[in-house]
């Protein structure tokens, strides 16, 4: 199958994969386009790793169709390899080479002959140009993180696939790290990234909330913040845990807050409900205001709804 010109850079077609007894991914369809960043997001066991694996070829589906760039990525295997980045979760740097020495190393898998040009605007980009000629054992956690990308992109491929890429970085470096993909998106590049971070999932384009290898949902975040009906009120009280016991709401806990979820569309109604609860049933109310609700709140919410 020739590369293709347009369409869906990833696709999933009713695809499924069991592990034995265990069904990690059922029926799960999404599409990614080019040039956008694209999540799949949920807690672990979810699916994402799975999805991640049989999108680069690493496993086979029992069930559906999977393209990359219009290819099967089993059946074109080593077509897929020249055309994708793939940074695992437990990607392996050389810890006895240099910077300059892992990126070559990955360079030269890949069969890139003039890399020189190509490592130096990647060092520049990650701001690992100072630090060169230093071990990567030897590298901080979100520095290992920026060469680990730098070494998935030195065949510059035309998706990049991101398995959990900040899990167990610092605050700062996943900003950092945050800030070089928004770069690779400018250039063009389509990115397909799996997070547990719900606040991470409000910078992609669009996402999957994943369950148990199921799909929840699928649209640009905003949108499913949007999707709820009725009204979201924040509430915050001393006793937040012990009140979803007394207050007879869809409620979720954020330390001294409570995000409740309420049927009524009138916000002053709905105010005027849960303040009615409360002092019916002992909760002080420190203070209540509507929200929009957050990713978190939509994924709890579909999945309290999903069959």
């Amino acid at each position: 199958m020739s590369d293709m010109t347009s369409g869906d850079a990833v696709r999933f077609d009713h695809v499924g994969k069991r592990y034995g007894a265990v069904e990690a991914v059922h029926d799960l369809s999404f599409s990614v386009r080019p040039g956008e960043m694209f999540g799949l997001i949920g807690p672990d066991g979810a699916g994402k790793t799975t999805s991640i694996r049989l999108l680069c070829g690493l496993l086979r589906s029992d069930a559906g169709t999977i393209r990359v760039l219009g290819r099967d990525p089993v059946r074109e295997h080593r077509a897929i390899t020249s055309l994708v980045g793939y940074l695992s979760q437990r990607f392996s740097l050389y810890g006895d080479l240099s910077v300059d020495e892992n990126i070559a190393f990955f360079a030269e898998i890949h069969g890139v002959g003039e890399y020189r040009a190509r490592r130096d605007r990647l060092l520049d980009m990650t701001q690992l140009t100072p630090f060169r000629s230093r071990l990567a054992g030897r590298l901080s956690g979100g520095m290992k993180q920026k060469l680990a990308l730098a070494c998935t992109l030195v065949h510059e491929p035309r998706v990049v696939v991101l398995d959990e890429p900040t899990t167990g970085v610092d605050p700062v470096s996943r900003r950092e790290f945050w800030k070089l993909l928004s770069q690779f998106l400018a250039a063009g590049i389509t990115v397909l990234m799996s997070t547990p971070y719900l606040d991470e999932a409000e910078r992609c384009t669009r996402v999957a909330l994943l369950h148990e290898g199921r799909l929840l949902a699928l649209d640009e975040p905003g949108r499913l913040r949007g999707s709820l009906p009725g009204t979201w009120l924040e509430l915050i009280t001393p006793s937040a845990r012990e009140a979803t016991g007394k207050l007879p709401f869809r409620a979720q806990v954020f330390g001294d807050r409570l995000h409740l979820w309420l049927d009524e569309t009138d916000e002053a109604a709905a105010i005027r409900q849960v303040r009615d609860a409360a002092a019916a049933h002992g909760v002080s109310v420190t203070d209540l205001r509507p929200i929009t609700p957050s990713l978190e709140d939509v994924f709890i919410a579909k999945l309290g709804t999903h069959p």
